[in-house]
């Protein structure tokens, strides 16, 4: 049984391909041009998208060396995401399904994100999370703590009530003027830095919620008054800045995610996102499953970002309980609770 995976939901075009569950395929066009701007350009995106994604497709299903024609079922990024990226993925999908006359499966990008844990590269891969597991969900738009009862149930214990921490992590990159994506190159420099060179404001929110908007400022109103003084502040101490402002939101993250386990009970820890790829953030983990006896699953670097092999895993466990999509079905640029 062969799904053809879609991702488009920002960005990147990514195309996959799985027989039974197993990935055959991932290929996947990032964009460049966002980079000059500062931030994803949504028109530029979606231009991009409609370029890249019959080439993504096609490369996609020959490296899996099967013909179209074998294609059991489409599997595609409904949402949340920008809507103009979205359209392309959801109407190529429509068109195509509708010209092979086989169904169509509507997936949740963050689902798939969750889910990416179950992705198989081969038949002798079962290094998989058991239900129920907790996963951190940290990328440039959300930062959730999410308990996974099954595929198809996910319970939302914690989530940011303002920043996300790619987000914050992206703008401060931007203050020191280093660039965007910040994630890379924040994480590249705090390799070389004293973690614990400056402090920075952490917030106190009740539960298992989440907050980087006080972090983000407090970064801010440091760097304007060391700037003030040293205006080459930045470039003398970017190692520093970059380490403590990493060691910072992984204590901000990890801290409720043990305050998650010991409300739970549950030992088996997953995390997935684009931050996930954050070498500060997996050495937390590590350490964590160490010092607390957690279960951890880190996924391949390959799927920390938006990638289709996500998404065909999630539309293969959909496919399994024949949970297929009608054609009309719209794309939704926000999350929402189908």
């Amino acid at each position: 049984m062969y799904i053809l995976a879609i991702e488009s939901s920002c960005d990147d075009t990514s195309a996959a391909v799985l027989r039974d569950g197993i990935l055959l395929s991932n290929v996947t066009a990032s964009q460049a041009v966002h980079e000059e701007y500062g931030g994803v350009v949504p028109e530029l995106a979606s231009r991009a998208h409609q370029q890249n994604i019959v080439p993504v497709v096609d490369a996609a299903i020959k490296r899996a060396g099967i013909g179209k024609e074998d294609l059991n079922a489409i599997a595609f990024t409904r949402g949340p995401g920008l809507m103009g990226s979205l359209l392309v993925g959801v109407s190529f999908a429509k068109g195509m399904a509708r010209s092979l006359g086989i169904p169509m499966i509507d997936v949740n990008h963050l689902q798939g994100h969750v889910l990416a844990h179950f992705i198989r590269e081969s038949e002798d891969d079962h290094e998989q999370p058991t239900f129920p597991y907790l996963c951190l969900l940290v990328s440039g738009g959300n930062s959730q703590i999410v308990k996974v009862n099954s595929y198809k149930d996910m319970e939302i214990l914690g989530q940011t009530i303002d920043d996300a921490a790619g987000e914050a992590i992206d703008k401060c990159s931007k203050v020191m003027g280093l660039g965007y994506p910040g994630g890379p190159i924040i994480d590249r420099l705090a390799r070389q830095g004293n973690p614990n060179a400056y402090e920075f404001s952490k917030p106190n929110i009740k539960g298992l919620d989440y907050s980087f908007s006080g972090l983000k400022t407090s970064f801010l109103y440091h760097l304007r008054d060391w700037t003030a003084e040293d205006p080459d502040f930045v470039e003398h101490h970017k190692e520093d800045l970059a380490a403590s402002l990493e060691k910072t939101i992984v204590d901000i993250l990890m801290k409720k995610l043990r305050m998650a386990v010991k409300q739970t009970g549950i030992r088996q820890v997953a995390v997935a996102g684009g931050v996930s790829a954050n070498t500060g953030l997996r050495n937390a983990f590590r350490d964590h499953a160490k010092r607390y006896h957690w279960k951890i699953f880190i996924p391949k670097f390959s799927y920390t970002t938006d990638n289709a092999a996500m998404i065909g895993i999630t539309g293969y466990f959909k496919y399994l309980d024949k949970d297929f999509a009608s054609i009309d079905l719209p794309a939704y640029a926000r999350i929402q609770n189908s």
